[in-house]
């Protein structure tokens, strides 16, 4: 039986950062994909935003590994050639009635360490951005956006020049542990035609959507830790024609989503949402049906959209681990520590801003396992 030092399941962003950081401690990484293209699951239908982490209840997970993965995330780009831009952002209050929604954000923006944060006035925000409707926004500078296939693509090189490798069309079917104290796996594959068993000391389940069905299948790991897998869709729908606006535009966020907003690609092409619809399977198509709300929203902050203007363009998956009636939940890094399995670190719930964030989520599965 082949055996390798970790093995890291899944080939998304934060799969690929993940082998990236443990390849660089000098660890053998294999990387395996079900897909036929790295990168090609929920990594492939997301904004394409760089977060400033104001979002976030300060000491929460999300806001401290958005805020420092972002500052990773800015320096790695430049580094490695990644198409991205510092383009900024505006979050507006729309009425009078928002401007104390606006405040509470900005207060704990700061209390998350996000710099370059103000409020502004209504003069202000059409003085930059002329076609804008509000009474009030806060300007985050240090948004912006990036080219995450270009992204995935540097992480999965670098990883690859530190000795990973990358086994696609291969699925995860099983693991069970070697020993107790000793630790390890026995972990069985399968691709398109054969099974395999593979021993690996430490195993990383960075499945996305799956990521608790796929633990689900790791012998020894505690049920009672194990999250329910949920699914929120967001669907995405492109302007036809040039955009009004140079940053990106967010109303208040509203439960489980940050509102229908306005970003901007490497291209300059717009497009409005997420949008927030609970679904029972992880179906990606875009429900066209809810095209009439976004313009109603969308006309809260540009009244300039005309009719006919909007197109479907795709749509992402949240892998949720809360039901709509709960509390938001926080990025869940199960670890040894948190679970008991040695070698053992499952990612649970990593949704937005998990692009922002996976430097520093690959950061610490590091420190977990070298524990």
């Amino acid at each position: 039986m082949d055996s390798i030092d970790t093995l890291v399941v899944g080939a998304g962003v934060i799969g690929l950062a993940c082998a990236d950081a443990l390849a660089r401690t000098g660890r053998e990484v294999v990387i395996i994909d079900a897909e036929p293209r790295y990168g090609s699951g929920i990594s492939s239908r997301n904004s394409e935003v760089i977060h400033s982490g104001i979002y976030y209840p300060p000491g929460s997970a999300k806001a401290r590994l958005c805020v420092r993965g972002r500052r990773l995330l800015y320096d790695f780009c430049a580094e490695h050639g990644v198409p991205h831009r510092r383009c900024g952002k505006l979050i507006v209050a729309t009425h009078a009635g928002q401007i104390p929604d606006l405040e509470r954000l900005l207060a704990r923006g700061l209390a998350n360490d996000v710099e370059a944060l103000r409020l502004i006035d209504r003069a202000e925000a059409q003085q930059i951005e002329p076609a804008l409707e509000c009474v009030a926004a806060i300007h985050s500078e240090s948004t912006g956006i990036v080219d995450s296939h270009a992204l995935m693509t540097a992480l999965l090189g670098r990883a690859e020049r530190h000795g990973a490798s990358l086994a696609l069309q291969t699925r995860f079917a099983s693991a069970t542990q070697v020993s107790e104290a000793d630790g390890g796996f026995v972990v069985q594959l399968a691709d398109t035609d054969s099974t395999m068993a593979l021993r690996v000391a430490n195993l990383v389940v960075a499945a996305g959507l799956h990521g608790p069905s796929t633990t689900a299948r790791i012998d020894g790991f505690p049920a009672d830790r194990l999250p329910v897998e949920r699914y929120a869709k967001g669907n995405y729908f492109a302007l036809a024609g040039r955009s009004p606006f140079s940053r990106l535009i967010y109303p208040i966020p509203e439960k489980d989503g940050l509102g229908v907003h306005l970003t901007l690609d490497m291209g300059g092409q717009a497009r409005f949402g997420p949008d927030v619809e609970w679904v029972e399977s992880p179906d990606p198509a875009v429900n066209a049906a809810r095209m009439p709300a976004f313009y109603g929203e969308i006309r809260k902050y540009w009244r300039g959209l005309a009719d006919g203007q909007l197109r479907p363009d795709y749509a992402g998956i949240r892998p949720k681990i809360y039901a709509p009636h709960e509390p938001a939940a926080d990025f869940d890094i199960a670890g040894p520590a948190e679970h008991g399995v040695r070698g053992l670190v499952c990612l649970f719930g990593i949704e937005s801003s998990c692009l922002t964030s996976a430097l520093a989520v690959a950061g610490e599965v590091t420190t977990a396992l070298a524990h």
